[in-house]
């Protein structure tokens, strides 16, 4: 039976909401514009409003996080897209200039956060801050971006999950994603004169993730036994929800010369580091208690 799909539509079957028309950008005087990097703007100044706002509230310079914010997001950027390119450099060594073209995504949330910490800690360390009170309001500007911000990989039809038939399943016309991003699970599943795929939309898992990680920081943080441990929290939360979101995605970059996913390592790692540094800054904040 065959079964077609408008271009620039999006399906959840099993949830009943068909959306039609859903563009990748929009033009302006000529010049288009890629929603994909509108979101993800809108994500970043949402959390920067919100970092400022949160260190006013606790008695910190709003205007530090301000300041920050400027080096943060340059060198965030440029990280998320060497962390990609070093991955996945297959797909950019045979054109260089590629290399440079951001617009239609290939940012690595990974690489960007690593960038953030060490531009963080350098900043604070000229400022003479405390890196880890920084870091504890910090990061929950950047979660809060992460919710925003991955709704940018909606909107370019990218970072999806394998085939599922599940009460999210999202449906994708097939000339709209890129074909090695189609695995063959997901190619056994498409029948006969359908022009779709039918995919986990992985995207949405986490940013319902993050938001989750978000509420549970900010009702934890008046609890916090020490500086840092908001953003132990952060790496550890964020890591534990990746590491499985990553085993479903299609688009999984690999350590070289392996087949295991990087940052589905990473978040594991993270995960594992941050729970034991927790447990040992508790173990020792104890232990100075009782002598």
């Amino acid at each position: 039976m065959w079964c077609d799909m408008g271009l620039m539509d999006i399906d959840f079957p099993n949830m009943g909401i068909y959306l039609k028309n859903v563009p990748k950008s929009f033009s302006v005087f000529g010049f288009e514009i890629a929603l994909y990097g509108v979101i993800i703007g809108l994500g970043v100044i949402a959390g920067i409003i919100f970092a400022a706002g949160w260190a006013k509230r606790t008695g910190q310079d709003p205007d530090l996080y301000w300041d920050f914010s400027i080096y943060a997001v340059i060198f965030s950027i440029i990280g998320a897209r060497v962390y990609y390119v070093i991955f996945a450099w297959d797909r950019y060594k045979d054109n260089l200039l590629s290399v440079f073209n951001i617009r239609e995504g290939g940012l690595a949330i990974y690489g960007g956060v690593i960038a953030a910490f060490a531009t963080l800690f350098i900043y604070a360390r000229i400022k003479k801050q405390n890196a880890f009170q920084m870091a504890d309001t910090g990061v929950l500007g950047l979660i809060l971006g992460q919710v925003i911000g991955r709704w940018g990989n909606f909107t370019n039809r990218e970072v999806f999950g394998e085939y599922t038939d599940g009460l999210l399943a999202m449906r994708i016309p097939v000339d709209m994603v890129r074909p090695e991003d189609i695995s063959e699970t997901i190619a056994a599943h498409m029948t006969e004169g359908v022009n779709y795929i039918q995919v986990h939309p992985t995207f949405l898992y986490e940013s319902l993730w993050n938001l989750a990680i978000f509420v549970l920081m900010l009702l934890y943080y008046k609890h916090k036994k020490f500086e840092g441990e908001i953003a132990l929290f952060y790496l550890g939360g964020y890591g534990l929800g990746r590491a499985w979101i990553e085993g479903i995605r299609t688009d999984q970059l690999f350590i070289p010369g392996t087949q295991l996913p990087v940052s589905q390592v990473l978040a594991i790692v993270l995960f594992v580091g941050a729970a034991v540094c927790d447990i040992f800054i508790r173990m020792k904040i104890k232990k100075s208690e009782k002598n």
